[in-house]
């Protein structure tokens, strides 16, 4: 698959399409060791888009499915998995479906520049190809653990995250934490449903210049 063959599916897919992903692969020429040393935070980035195979990569390293009794890339207290994984680009916003490793598109519109305006994100969210966004819906944890269950639900969106950071290392790409926004101005861009909660913003592309 093309580079421009899949992002034109993804920008032709209808509202509530779902979308195969390609297969992620399980080994790269660099290193663990090599990703940890090389990760650093980005906020300058060549607005080229990525292919679907690196969208593909990134959102299986941070919630794909990776055994055959269900278990997720990133650890999560009791199994509970609270995390819901958005992905936003040039041909709209997608959630990602770990269970089939696919993505529905959910809006059609561009909602970078509104996440940055609306959500008060970093203005680099919207020059970033791609924004993952990371959701949570606390109840799946706390009904299990009661209160502490908030706590276990910010150490999965960590577990979760620096996964991306690594995984955009290993791809030779760059990304950034971003946790300074607007959360009902987030919630209200991507039309997330009440009982999701906006935790944490990765956007990833080319580091500019590299």
């Amino acid at each position: 698959m093309g580079e421009g063959q899949g992002l034109s599916m993804l920008a032709q897919a209808k509202l509530g399409e779902a979308i195969s992903l390609p297969k992620p692969r399980q080994k790269s020429s660099m290193s663990v060791e090599e990703s940890i040393a090389r990760r650093r935070s980005v906020r300058e980035f060549d607005p080229a888009p990525l292919d679907l195979r690196a969208i593909s990569q990134l959102l299986w390293s941070a919630q794909g499915v990776t055994s055959d009794r269900g278990f997720r890339a990133a650890p999560s207290a009791g199994r509970a998995y609270p995390l819901e994984l958005y992905v936003a680009c040039a041909e709209g916003l997608f959630h990602y479906r770990p269970r089939e490793h696919s993505v529905v598109k959910v809006l059609s519109a561009d909602v970078r520049a509104a996440l940055t305006r609306q959500g008060r994100c970093d203005v680099f969210v919207a020059q970033a190809p791609v924004s993952l966004i990371f959701a949570a819906v606390y109840e799946r944890t706390t009904n299990y653990y009661g209160e502490r269950g908030e706590r276990y639900v910010h150490l999965d969106v960590g577990h979760a995250a620096e996964n991306v950071h690594l995984q955009g290392e290993a791809l030779e790409l760059g990304s950034c934490a971003v946790g300074a926004f607007d959360d009902a101005g987030v919630a209200r861009v991507l039309g997330l449903p009440k009982e999701q909660k906006p935790l944490y913003v990765i956007p990833v592309g080319r580091p500019l210049g590299r």
